[in-house]
C-alpha cells in the first residue's frame, strides 16, 4: 500500500444516505395517497380488511371450487362422447351405429354428425388458449384417448369438436351451458353487493362519529379566535367526550387565568392613581416654582401615562363579547381620529367588510398602530386586503423603521427602541404589546415588515 493510500480516509457507509433517501421518498408517496381526513382513513381502516377478504375468498373460490366445477362439467362431457364412440364401435351396420349415436345425443343434449373419409388437419388436437379449452382439452385427451381439434370461435352458444376415427371424423357439437356454472357470476355479485352494502353503513356510522370530532375542532378554533362557545356540548364516543370534556375545562381555566390577570392589573393600576392624584394636588398647593418642582412635576405626568398604559392593557383583555362588527367602518373612525390629531393619513378600503370582533378592543388596537405610525412618520398608508382565510389590514408609514432583529422585541411588554425613557418622545413600550395581544385573542396576528414608502409596515391579519 503506497503512502498515498494510506493517508486517504476511508469512507464508511457512503451508500447509506441515497438509501434512506429513497425509504423517505417512499414514505412521502405513501402518505400522499393515503387520504387526509379521519373519515377517509377509518373508512380504509374498516374497507381494507373487508377487501382483503373478499379477494382471498375469490382467490379460494376460482382456484378451487369453479377449477373443479368446470373440469368435472369437461369431464362429464369427454364421458359422453367417449360413451357415443363406444357405442358406435361395437356395433356391425352403419345404421345400428346411428341409431345408438341418435340416443346418446338424444340423453346428453349433444349432436353428433359423422364424416367418412374425412381427415383432421395435422391429426392432433389445437393447442388451448382458454381456460374453457384448456379443462376440455385435458379431459378429452383423458377419456377419448383418440386425436380431436375443438373449436370455441365459430359457433356462440355451442364449441364444436372434431375427433379422428378409422373411417372419417366425427363431429360432436356440444351446448355452452354444458361447460357454464351460473354460481360464479352469481358469487361474485354477492360478493361486490354485500361490500357494497357494508360500505354504506360503515361511512352512515363514521361520518355520526366523524361529526362529534368536527364540531370540537370548530369549537376550538371558535375559543381561539376570542369567540363564545355557548350551544357547546359533550357528544360522541368516550374518546371524543374526554377530549371535549377536557377542552371546556381548559377553556375555563384559561378564561379564570385571564380574568384574574386583568383584575390584578387593573387594581393595580387604578390604586396607582390615587397617590399619583394627591402628589400632582401638593404640588399645585406648595405653589413653588423651580426646576426642582418642575421635575418632580414631570416625573408625576410620566407615571400617570404609565398607569394609563396599563388600564389600556387591561382593557384590551377585559370582558367585552365579540359581535358582528363592520371593520372597514371601524378602521375609518380610528383614521379619523388620527386626523384630528394631526395625522396625514391615506384609506384604501373596500366597501365594509363584517366579521365578528370586539369593537373597543379592536379599535384600541388599531388606534395604537396609527399613533405607533405618526410618531415615527410623516404620512400613513392604509390598506385592506381580502386573504383567502380572512383579511389583512396593512399600515404604512415613511419613518425610520425597525430593524429586523429588533421587530420581535418591540412586541414584549415595556420594550422600547428609544433610548430615552421620557414617554413623550418613546411612548411606555405597551401600544404594540396590546394591539398584537387583541389581534391574537381574536385568533389572528399582527407582524411587522419592511414597507414600500421606505418605513415601517405592520400586518394586520384577522380570520373569517
Amino acid at each position: 500500500m503506497s503512502s498515498s493510500q494510506a493517508d486517504r480516509p476511508i469512507l464508511v457507509g457512503a451508500a447509506a444516505p441515497p438509501v434512506e433517501a429513497h425509504a423517505d421518498s417512499h414514505r412521502r408517496w405513501f402518505k400522499r395517497v393515503l387520504p387526509r381526513s379521519l373519515f377517509g382513513r377509518s373508512l380504509i381502516i374498516i374497507i381494507l380488511p373487508l377487501v382483503l377478504a373478499q379477494l382471498l375468498a375469490t382467490w379460494i373460490f376460482y382456484d378451487r371450487h369453479w377449477a373443479t366445477v368446470e373440469r368435472r362439467l369437461a369431464t362429464d362431457v369427454a364421458s359422453d362422447i367417449a360413451l357415443a364412440l363406444d357405442a358406435r364401435d361395437h356395433v356391425r351396420t352403419r345404421a345400428e351405429a346411428d341409431r345408438r349415436v341418435y340416443r346418446v345425443g338424444e340423453a346428453t343434449d349433444l349432436r353428433f354428425l359423422f364424416q367418412p373419409g374425412e381427415n383432421l388437419p395435422g391429426g392432433k388436437h389445437e393447442t388451448a388458449d382458454t381456460w374453457l379449452e384448456a379443462a376440455l382439452s385435458g379431459a378429452m385427451t383423458e377419456r377419448v384417448h383418440r386425436p380431436f381439434q375443438l373449436d370455441t370461435d365459430s359457433d356462440p352458444h355451442s364449441i364444436l369438436i372434431a375427433i379422428a376415427v378409422p373411417d372419417g371424423v366425427f363431429h360432436v357439437e356440444v351446448p355452452r351451458q354444458r361447460l357454464f356454472t351460473p354460481t360464479t357470476y352469481i358469487f361474485v355479485l354477492w360478493m361486490a353487493g354485500s361490500s357494497l352494502v357494508l360500505l354504506a353503513v360503515a361511512s352512515l356510522f363514521m361520518r355520526n362519529q366523524i361529526k362529534a370530532v368536527r364540531r370540537l375542532a370548530a369549537a376550538a378554533e371558535s375559543f381561539g379566535k376570542g369567540r363564545d362557545v355557548p350551544n357547546f356540548k359533550l357528544e360522541g364516543a368516550t374518546e371524543v367526550r374526554q377530549a371535549a370534556a377536557a377542552f371546556l375545562k381548559m377553556r375555563d381555566r384559561i378564561g379564570r387565568q385571564i380574568t384574574q390577570r386583568t383584575e390584578m392589573l387593573a387594581g393595580v393600576s387604578h390604586d396607582l392613581r390615587t397617590p399619583l392624584t394627591r402628589m400632582r394636588l401638593a404640588l399645585e398647593f406648595l405653589g413653588q416654582e423651580g426646576p426642582e418642582v418642575a421635575e418632580i412635576k414631570d416625573d408625576v405626568a410620566i407615571m400617570e401615562r404609565m398607569v394609563q398604559g396599563y388600564l389600556d392593557f387591561a382593557r384590551g383583555e377585559g370582558p367585552e363579547q365579540p359581535r358582528d362588527t363592520d371593520l372597514v367602518l371601524l378602521v375609518e373612525e380610528a383614521a379619523a381620529t388620527a386626523r384630528r390629531d394631526g395625522a396625514d393619513l391615506s384609506l384604501a378600503l373596500p366597501e365594509d367588510y363584517v366579521l365578528p370582533l370586539r369593537p373597543d378592543a379592536m379599535r384600541r388596537c388599531i388606534a395604537n398602530l396609527l399613533s405607533n405610525a405618526r410618531r415615527y412618520g410623516s404620512h400613513i398608508w392604509v390598506t385592506a386586503l381580502a386573504v383567502a382565510d380572512g383579511i389583512d389590514i396593512l399600515i404604512d408609514d415613511d419613518g425610520p423603521g425597525i430593524p429586523p432583529t429588533e421587530r420581535e422585541n418591540v412586541f414584549r411588554p415595556f420594550f422600547r427602541l428609544e433610548p430615552s425613557r421620557n414617554p413623550a418622545t418613546g411612548g411606555v413600550g405597551l401600544g404594540l404589546t396590546v394591539a398584537r395581544d387583541v389581534a391574537r385573542g381574536h385568533g389572528g396576528d399582527l407582524t411587522l415588515e419592511e414597507s414600500p414608502q421606505g418605513g415601517l409596515r405592520v400586518r394586520l391579519h384577522l380570520p373569517r
